[in-house]
């Protein structure tokens, strides 16, 4: 169900390769709600991937830019404030690939050359792309921007190596940026801890069905789906969380505040008759 919450907004997504992607169902949810769109990807990801598919079911354009490099950066919001006609209202960075986790190095062998890209394309290309924006004035007041982020910025998370230092590094340019920006421009700043979800990039780290699991049991109300973590976004690039900046807002069922549930003792735990 529509509720127009962004009828007449403009925005960038970043990061949809297919239709397991949280980003392609963010394009679908944020169409559905009146917004137009630009869609962006890696020129690689999009060789692979269905982005087109996705542009012509959201009437929408794809501009192909690499998040660490910023003339492509700066082209890329050119072109969307040429294509707009003005000033967009949003944006959501949803990137995030570490050379160490898909060659399964461990976090006490890891390729230092790897964790340099890790970091520069899952955090480092966040402020990358807040800076470009920044010094384009391309946002308008009271605009929104959303990073995708991880509960492993906070805890210890076997498997998920360097992409846990990644997202903690994420999470802090949110709020270094979003303190600047708020005061000087009117735009929030805000990442999301989203549930473990089958996306194409999520099943790339060791264990990820046991992750999957695990939470699904440790949450009380269950894991969140893609299309779930779609439908908050959207409220966060809505006029009704206008005040809502610097946060890492946890999407997950509970479990960022969980223990122990009674779901685990008994699948788990409790001794078997």
């Amino acid at each position: 169900m529509a509720y127009n919450l962004l009828k007449g907004k403009k925005g960038i997504i970043f990061g949809a390769l297919n239709d397991n992607s949280i980003a392609w169902k963010v394009a679908e949810r944020v169409v559905e709600e009146g917004a137009e769109i630009v869609l962006t990807n890696t020129p690689v990801s999009i060789r692979l991937g269905t982005i087109n598919t996705l542009a012509e079911q959201c009437n929408s354009i794809v501009i192909p830019a690499d998040a660490t490099n910023v003339e492509e950066l700066e082209n890329l919001v050119d072109k969307a404030l040429e294509h707009f006609g003005g000033k967009f209202d949003f944006v959501l960075h949803s990137v995030g690939m570490s050379p160490n986790v898909r060659k399964g190095r461990a976090y006490t062998d890891l390729d230092y050359s790897f964790m340099d890209k890790t970091l520069d394309i899952s955090a480092v290309s966040f402020h990358k792309l807040l800076q470009t924006l920044y010094k384009r004035d391309a946002l308008n007041e009271w605009g929104s921007v959303v990073a995708l982020s991880y509960i492993a910025a906070e805890r210890a998370f076997a498997g998920y190596s360097d992409m846990a230092d990644a997202k903690a590094m994420l999470q802090s340019i949110a709020r270094n940026f979003g303190v600047i920006y708020g005061a000087e421009r009117k735009v929030r700043i805000n990442t999301v801890s989203q549930s473990p979800t089958p996306t194409t990039a999520g099943q790339g780290i060791s264990g990820m069905q046991m992750m999957f699991d695990f939470a699904d049991h440790m949450s009380p109300l269950g894991n969140a789906s893609a299309s779930e973590c779609a439908d908050y976004i959207v409220t966060l690039f809505s006029d009704f969380t206008r005040k809502v900046t610097m946060q890492n807002l946890y999407h997950d069922g509970g479990y960022s505040s969980a223990g122990l549930t009674e779901r685990l003792i008994t699948d788990y735990i409790a001794p078997k008759e």
